[in-house]
């Protein structure tokens, strides 16, 4: 069994029990996901499945779409609604129009310093370890893109006694973006405060909401197995190389291809597929050898 599938997860569960919850429905182990979602969070999951877990890699995951609900009025210690407020912040009653008119300063190459609540690694510990402990860690800023930002609508919850209202932004970013920080830089660009009530992803690589099953329906199919997307789909954005049935073989055996009038790039990663267009490999080109070395034995 061996593809990919598009889980639209449910709040309340880490990326980890869906996977889980994957195994028992497909009854099989060979099971991964290329990127957590917080608990909070919903929507697209991109899992894979049997020999596609060897792939991960090789995803064209880098950009990611999201809705996000801000809170304008607070922030929290977690940056959402599971944490506790954050005490000393006192905002200013801000409009939309004056949210609207400071995203633009947040569009193309920006630099976040990531939440302590968040999974990223410092001299091998996870932040949010030591958050949990109340200590502060040192973070280094990550550039990321954010490639669009737009206000969809005001979501309700208007409290002006407390400066509060919820707003409903659409994100396309690069991956490794933290909406979280994204929301509390945005609010603090307007003298205001806000935290993520509510997070949908809706789109992950070329992947979208739209091929995305739930774990209920998932699990209501006769047949879950039906859900999987060709394995292909994981791959099918990189540079293919036909090799002839005499190198087949040789490929699944790991020995590397010679080519003739490449035009791949120094390292670049390569679909060596036989000439019925199966997929035998994935391999780097050495420019220096003119040759392609498999990575990733698939048949």
């Amino acid at each position: 069994m061996d593809g990919l599938l598009i889980i639209d997860k449910p709040a309340s569960m880490t990326s980890h029990d869906v996977v889980a919850r994957v195994r028992r429905i497909l009854k099989t182990k060979r099971v991964g996901h290329t990127g957590t979602l917080d608990p909070f969070a919903t929507g697209v999951m991109v899992i894979l499945v049997g020999q596609a877990t060897r792939l991960a890699q090789f995803l064209d995951k880098d950009t990611k779409e999201y809705v996000a609900t801000l809170r304008f009025g607070a922030e929290t210690d977690t940056g959402d609604l599971t944490g506790s407020p954050r005490p000393g912040v006192d905002p200013k009653a801000v409009t939309i129009d004056e949210v609207d008119a400071a995203l633009g300063q947040f569009l193309g190459e920006i630099d976040q310093i990531p939440p302590m609540y968040s999974a990223k690694k410092i001299d091998g510990k996870k932040l949010y370890e030591s958050a949990r402990k109340g200590i502060e860690i040192e973070r280094k800023p990550s550039r990321v893109t954010i490639y669009s930002l737009g206000i969809i609508n005001e979501a309700g919850n208007r409290d002006d006694a407390r400066k509060s209202f919820d707003l409903r932004l659409r994100v396309s970013c690069s991956a490794g973006t933290y909406i979280r920080t994204l929301a509390e830089d945005i609010a603090r660009s307007v003298g205001s405060a806000a935290h993520l009530t509510e997070l949908r992803r809706t789109g992950a690589g070329k992947f979208s909401i739209d091929q995305a099953v739930t774990l209920e329906q998932l699990e209501a199919m006769p047949e879950p197995q039906d859900a999987l997307l060709p394995i292909e789909m994981a791959i099918d954005h990189l540079a293919k190389f036909t090799l002839s049935e005499e190198r087949v073989g040789k490929t699944r055996n790991g020995l590397s291809t010679r080519v003739f009038n490449a035009e791949f790039a120094g390292n670049e990663a390569i679909q060596m597929i036989s000439e019925s267009g199966q997929t035998v490999a994935i391999g780097f080109y050495n420019d220096a050898e003119n040759v392609i070395q498999p990575k990733v034995v698939l048949v």
